[in-house]
């Protein structure tokens, strides 16, 4: 754990707490404000978590890569001239310039201020002006690799060397994906949305895992699925969130053309959702961004059968960017505004026992694995 917290805060953030959700408190507004918790956050989950990256499509040629910072740590992700995938820290082993930007094709890693050039697989082959240095080799110096995985057509990491591989840690997540989207592998990138949002992620976190708010605060959402099939299912690290699509006219955008009818998704710990709407086969990916003790970036990047969304996509585009994002977002930047008052502490988790969507079991389950983390630390 983080020197700035100790055993007697931790006590503090999970009092209330209890394994039966029937019987559980939410985590103490500290988890949420606190920024010695927000270090915590960094440094316990973000850091030893598998963090998404993109589509497999991206880093299928050889000498393809992408550059990402998670935790504050600058990463990248290439594929080297093997095929294997590789990430490293996207810092030189000279003077810890950073090494390359942004994403695109290349042959090799040269670093920007001295020039010293890595192979794809991070070796050490060019330093110049090193020849009369003594016990200098060139095969000695290597950059500093991090784990990288491809799951269900996307592509993870993980800074934490010794973490078990996502497949193994997420168990049957995999084919369930699969069997609901059996053609995820295939999809194309076609558009991206992104948000700042003035709230902690946690809070960010919690909002998406429970639709009890839905039919108060996102009443188009509620005609266009059908409330009374919503089920929500809680796993090891992931929770799925399944609900048929609407049998009448909505106010949200036109499915009756839709060949995928059924509302899929899946929240996977920590700040990972992989969404299936109604519509043409398709997945939308929610990365959630922790980037301070009160701010949040999100990207929604949505993957299609072609590269140009259709006239329905356009319009669960515009929905999901003018509705649903709009009246999400003023509710959390609203909950972090509440805990920063002394008028809260912690809330009352509403649980219901049968699993439907009016109910907040998953967001208690996502609080344990939190606690779990701040107490593995």
């Amino acid at each position: 754990m983080n020197n700035k917290t100790n055993s007697k805060e931790f006590e503090t953030i999970k009092s209330g707490y209890n394994k039966n959700p029937s019987l559980s408190k939410s985590l103490h507004k500290e988890a949420y404000i606190n920024p010695s918790w927000y270090d915590t956050d960094l440094e316990s989950i973000i850091s030893r978590t598998w963090q998404w990256v993109c589509h497999t499509e991206k880093l299928r040629e050889a000498g393809s890569y992408i550059t990402i910072d998670i935790a504050n740590q600058p990463i990248m992700i290439i594929r080297d001239d093997k095929g294997l995938l590789k990430a490293f820290y996207n810092v030189c082993q000279h003077r810890a310039h950073k090494l390359i930007d942004g994403e695109g094709l290349i042959n090799r890693i040269t670093c920007p201020y001295h020039a010293w050039t890595y192979n794809l697989d991070g070796k050490l082959i060019r330093a110049p002006h090193t020849e009369k240095l003594d016990q200098f080799e060139l095969e000695d110096i290597c950059l500093n690799e991090v784990q990288v995985e491809e799951f269900c057509g996307f592509i993870f990491v993980n800074l934490d060397k010794k973490a078990s591989s996502l497949k193994q840690q997420s168990k049957n997540l995999e084919s369930e994906i699969k069997h609901w989207a059996p053609d995820i592998d295939k999809l194309t990138f076609g558009h991206r949305l992104t948000y700042d949002i003035k709230s902690n992620w946690k809070n960010v976190v919690d909002n998406f895992l429970e639709c009890y708010h839905c039919p108060t605060a996102h009443k188009d959402f509620c005609e266009l699925v059908d409330m009374e099939t919503y089920k929500v299912t809680t796993y090891g690290i992931y929770s799925s969130h399944m609900a048929e699509a609407g049998n009448s006219p909505n106010a949200a955008y036109d499915v009756s053309s839709a060949t995928v009818k059924t509302h899929a998704v899946w929240w996977l710990w920590p700040t990972t959702c992989l969404m299936r709407y109604p519509g043409r086969s398709s997945m939308i990916v929610l990365n959630i961004i922790p980037v301070g003790p009160d701010r949040t970036l999100e990207t929604y990047d949505f993957f299609l059968e072609t590269p140009e969304p259709n006239e329905m996509e356009l319009d669960s585009i515009r929905y999901l960017d003018e509705v649903l994002q709009v009246e999400d977002i003023d509710i959390v930047e609203s909950v972090q505004r509440g805990m920063n008052t002394p008028a809260f502490t912690q809330g009352r988790i509403v649980n219901d026992p049968e699993g439907s969507g009016k109910s907040e079991h998953a967001v208690h389950h996502f609080h344990g694995l939190i606690l779990d983390a701040y107490e593995n630390a």
